[in-house]
């Protein structure tokens, strides 16, 4: 299937300058949402995670029924504030300022084996980010899953070398 079709391209967007690849084309597509979650789990299962981390809020679109097929929890990661329990949170920096993350302090066993999902790696500072807070919970990184990975942008370079995964290049 030519997934790939299935994302609109929206010129301009959030600001000048900025070619946004708008996935709620595919998301509307029973056939293509589909044949990507089904897709990501044929990749993702050989990498025996215990858990699926992914990132507010579209991380969520993919990690959540991954994670469903593949038998295992979700770890949501969100913005600060938004978390009642005790949290790890981690700041980092973007193009334009700062912003932080936060995870449950108790939402992962020291040791589990987590896959990070999003739907999209640019730069990569979103996934370093989580990949910090999972240092802090003392968990064991066993990939990435992106839906989309915008090469130009270097951030598969930031990651560390463990499986990552991708549907779509751009």
């Amino acid at each position: 299937m030519d997934i790939k079709s299935l994302v609109r391209d929206i010129s301009d967007f959030p600001k000048p300058g900025i070619l946004f690849r708008d996935i709620t084309t595919l998301l509307r597509d029973p056939q293509g949402l589909r044949y990507v979650v089904d897709t990501m789990t044929e990749k993702c299962a050989p990498l025996q995670p215990d858990c699926i981390v992914g990132m507010e809020s579209r991380g969520f679109l993919f990690g959540v029924p991954l994670a469903y097929q593949l038998g295992i929890g979700f770890i949501p990661v969100r913005k600060p504030g938004k978390l009642p329990a005790p949290c790890h949170e981690i700041e980092y920096e973007l193009e334009y300022g700062s912003d932080r993350l936060s995870m449950h302090q108790d939402a992962i066993q020291p040791g589990a084996r987590v896959l990070i999902v999003d739907d999209l790696i640019a730069t990569g500072g979103t996934a370093v980010a989580t990949v910090q807070l999972l240092q802090l919970a003392q968990a064991e990184l066993v990939g990435f899953c992106f839906l989309i990975e915008l090469q130009n942008l270097n951030g598969r370079q930031r990651l560390p070398n463990l499986p990552i995964l991708t549907l779509i290049e751009y």
